[in-house]
């Protein structure tokens, strides 16, 4: 039986897919975003984190039995909501075996993946076909830009996207807005023209920059250092996307 370490578990979740959904946050990430908004979810261990109220441990062992029972206790109240679980991270596909015997063993529940496509191509085909929905989300286009703001080359990235189609699971694609980062009008374009066309493409959700991020890395005990200013109005442009002829909204 397989064992994963989870540092999260978000109930009532109404942001992470269709319905009310329960969200279980996967600790381990391949990738170093400059913005992350879960700086405690990078590391694969468990690790102290301390504030005002405290200091308290993020990481929990969990079966795969353990955690499908706690997510099948709630099925009833997920299903009449037209909901399920959403697997997010971290990055899920650093613990993908443990998270496809989770599925496996699901209730009838309806499951997404909210992944960064950063992972071996085994896993990504194994994980991303195994569930409902997949949530990919996509930063920068341009390679440079990619290694600079997230820490490492986008081609395996790219690379998973194209796979999509074949593995056939509907997907959405997501972007980060980042003042003056991923919200330019050419990396928008990028974007734009990279997906369309693909089939299974449900549609593409800007997501508005999270100013209050920043104050979790202190507990973490990690440095918040970012060359971007953050006060910079958000650039929500819809039109490369739209001539590209692919659905967009801003979530």
């Amino acid at each position: 039986m397989e064992t994963g370490i989870v540092f999260d578990i978000k109930e009532f979740a109404v942001h992470d897919g269709p319905g009310i959904r329960t969200t279980v946050f996967l600790k381990g990430c391949p990738l170093r975003c400059m913005w992350c908004q879960n700086p405690e979810g990078v590391s694969p261990a468990p690790q102290v984190m301390t504030s005002t109220v405290g200091r308290r441990t993020v990481g929990q062992t969990y079966t795969s039995k353990e955690l499908a029972d706690l997510l099948n206790s709630q099925a009833d109240i997920l299903r009449r909501n037209e909901g399920g679980v959403t697997f997010s991270g971290g990055e899920p596909l650093m613990q993908a075996a443990f998270v496809v015997e989770v599925i496996d063993l699901l209730d009838n529940l309806h499951t997404l993946l909210d992944t960064s496509g950063y992972g071996p191509v085994e896993d990504f085909r194994l994980l991303a076909g195994k569930v409902d929905l997949v949530h990919f989300d996509i930063k920068l286009i341009d390679p440079a830009a990619h290694r600079k703001y997230v820490g490492a080359d986008n081609e395996l990235i790219l690379s998973n996207l194209k796979l999509m189609p074949e593995i056939g699971t509907p997907f959405v694609i997501r972007v980060p807005l980042v003042p003056g980062v991923t919200d330019t009008d050419e990396n928008l374009t990028a974007i734009a023209d990279t997906v369309a066309g693909l089939a299974g493409l449900e549609r593409v959700d800007l997501l508005p920059y999270n100013r209050a991020a920043g104050g979790k890395y202190e507990a973490a005990g990690v440095k918040f250092t970012i060359d971007y200013d953050e006060s910079r109005p958000i650039n929500t442009n819809l039109e490369p996307f739209r001539r590209a002829g692919v659905p967009v909204r801003v979530a």
